[in-house]
């Protein structure tokens, strides 16, 4: 029952990430191609997706959680291993889910927190640029 549980847990983690990836493609590309340009935002896109899904699948399956259905807890002294009934299933399946999601927010938080940096110092570089170039003489 626990090489199930795993199983389901490892395959609802993959999906839940895969949506997820799905959904945030688009704006990820569009935030790469304006920091870092077209050229190289490919390889990077492919990585951050890459990312998303390991993050999401490492945060999904909790082995450590999950070993409490084949040992006993360190903490409980009468050495019970959980059995895993209907409604213990339901709640591994949600926590999957949500630890899922939670750690590919946390990813997505950092990345965002980072690309608006740079996106400030792209633009403060732009501007410049363009005062720069206002500033020439002309002929």
């Amino acid at each position: 029952m626990f090489l199930t549980l795993l199983i389901v847990t490892f395959v609802v983690a993959l999906v839940v990430a895969a949506i997820a990836v799905r959904v945030f493609t688009p704006p990820i590309d569009r935030i790469l191609r304006r920091i870092i340009g077209e050229d190289i935002s490919a390889g990077w896109l492919q990585y951050i997706r890459f990312a998303m899904l390991v993050v999401g699948v490492s945060a999904g399956v909790r082995i450590h959680e999950l070993e409490r259905y084949i040992s006993p807890a360190e903490y409980d002294k009468e050495q019970r291993i959980l059995v895993l009934t209907r409604d213990r299933w339901v709640l591994e399946l949600y926590r999957t889910i949500i630890e899922t999601l939670e750690g590919i927010a946390w990813m997505l938080l950092w990345f965002f927190a980072v690309a608006l940096i740079a996106y400030v110092i792209v633009r403060i570089f732009e501007v410049r640029r363009g005062k720069a170039g206002d500033e020439k003489p002309q002929a």
